[in-house]
């Protein structure tokens, strides 16, 4: 395996820095009266792309050479990894083409064309997606960057939690969603160097717990199509992933459908910010185990906010 360093992520932070927004930090007296914790909301939500996959994404893009570029990028992706890859493709001038099932949220998809993306739907299952995604690349001949095995993009997400530790100074932790596990692992890779002292949280759904179960078990247990409003975290951990869960996670914490749906109607409500379902999930497990973030300064990283405005999850139809 090719393990991104810490020098990996550093050249990813000089070279996505003019391509990226250095996002926010917000904090809510509600939320911390609540929970009982100090915390501090990341908000890469406020991305230009909506979500925090434009730092792996660019990345990936503004690192290829141009004999490469010409031929462009390829993925597969259920949302956000798509935007983000064809958002940076665009900035750079070279083709995009997505695989995405033909279940994601119809605001992820419009984003992925209003960027350039090239779109091939499949059925929503990993095994799906992977097979369709390889007839595509033998077609286009472009760069695969994977959604989040790939340690250019884990590299470049690791540039989020350098932002977040420069502006929030002495955290005792830091939660973040899971699901294929890069925004996991770019905050592994840059916290063990910057602030080793910090502890590493990822949250996942109940019903995707496939993270949850590897990590007590000792090794990758991958659900192939499992079902949950928190539709960015369906997919499953991979090597380069579960190389850095394995080593440096803290603990995985899981919330239930209505706990993440409560916990995402909350931050709109108090926070006035959009935010995904899969973004709500490291809030839910907060307010499920206060005991143990009580007192504690947390970071909380707000993953994205593309959200299909008419069909939000507390509307019944």
């Amino acid at each position: 395996m090719d393990i991104p360093t810490y020098d990996d992520m550093l050249a990813a932070h000089d070279r996505i820095a003019p391509h990226i927004r250095r996002t926010p930090i917000r904090v809510s007296h509600y939320l911390n009266e609540l929970t009982g914790a100090d915390l501090f909301f990341k908000c890469e939500n406020f991305q230009e792309p909506g979500a925090f996959k434009v730092r792996g994404a660019s990345n990936a893009v503004f690192g290829l050479d141009d004999a490469q570029a010409e031929k462009g990028v390829a993925t597969h992706s259920s949302g956000n990894h798509a935007s983000c890859l064809s958002y940076a493709a665009m900035l750079r001038g070279i083709p995009c083409n997505v695989v995405m099932p033909r279940t994601a949220p119809q605001a992820k998809k419009d984003t992925v064309r209003r960027y350039g993306g090239k779109i091939t739907e499949c059925e929503p299952s990993t095994s799906s997606r992977e097979e369709t995604f390889s007839k595509v690349q033998a077609e286009t001949g472009g760069d695969f960057v994977h959604p989040y095995n790939d340690p250019r993009v884990i590299a470049g997400q690791g540039t989020c939690s350098k932002e977040f530790i420069e502006q929030t100074e002495g955290l005792d932790m830091v939660v973040a969603p899971i699901g294929g596990g890069g925004m996991i692992s770019g905050t592994c890779l840059t916290l063990s160097s910057l602030a080793p002292e910090t502890k590493v949280i990822a949250a996942e759904p109940e019903q995707a717990d496939d993270a949850y179960r590897s990590f007590k078990a000792g090794h990758i247990i991958a659900d192939d199509a499992p079902e949950t409003v928190a539709d960015g975290l369906k997919v499953p951990l991979k090597e380069l992933t579960w190389h850095f869960v394995s080593n440096h996670v803290t603990d995985i914490l899981t919330a239930s459908e209505d706990e993440i749906v409560d916990a995402m109607k909350l931050t709109w409500k108090r926070m006035k910010i959009v935010i995904e379902a899969s973004c709500a999930v490291p809030l839910a497990t907060i307010i499920k185990n206060r005991d143990r973030f009580a007192g504690k300064r947390v970071g909380v990283i707000i993953t994205g906010g593309n959200v299909d405005l008419d069909t939000l999850p507390w509307i019944k139809g």
